[in-house]
């Protein structure tokens, strides 16, 4: 777990310098972390789900779908800045092994929100809602080490 919370924090490759320690006193401690993590992580989810339920309520569902289902995602994706920080977080969004993750969801969120506003396309939004929560799983299994290996392995088993 320490080794969780070093590499999440980016300790684990810098030095202690004086600045390290300024920000570190005024860091939220790692408890705080996690519960707001969750917190986020939650809210986002139960935000995406709703979203999603009230695409089908007539008139002003469309509206309704897209003001939870936005905030549920960005609220998701927003949870793990409670663990690195923004920056980092911006950082290793972008990097090789999740760039087409981070781009995917990106789209997908985009499409979305296309579709829903210009196309006035349910079945469509609903499309690009799931491949979204694809994207979005694919991304945050590239943090747990191995994770993406196992899936796929476990889907080339099943499959063959």
């Amino acid at each position: 777990m320490d080794k969780l919370k070093k590499v999440l924090s980016g300790q684990d490759t810098e030095d202690r310098g004086g600045l390290s320690e300024v920000v570190e006193a005024s860091s939220l401690s790692w408890g705080t972390r996690i519960k707001g993590f969750v917190a986020c992580f939650a809210i986002g989810i139960l935000c995406s789900l709703l979203g999603t339920l009230l695409l089908w309520v007539p008139r002003k569902g469309l509206i309704l779908f897209i003001v939870f289902y936005t905030f549920g995602n960005i609220a998701s994706l927003g949870s793990t800045i409670f663990l690195m920080g923004p920056m980092k977080q911006l950082k290793r969004m972008f990097e090789l092994t999740r760039l087409i993750a981070t781009t995917v969801m990106l789209l997908c969120l985009v499409l979305t929100l296309c579709s829903a506003f210009w196309w006035h396309n349910k079945g469509l939004a609903l499309i690009f809602c799931i491949l979204q929560s694809l994207a979005m799983t694919w991304y945050s299994l590239s943090f747990i080490p191995f994770a993406r290996d196992a899936v796929k392995k476990c889907f080339t088993v099943c499959l063959a």
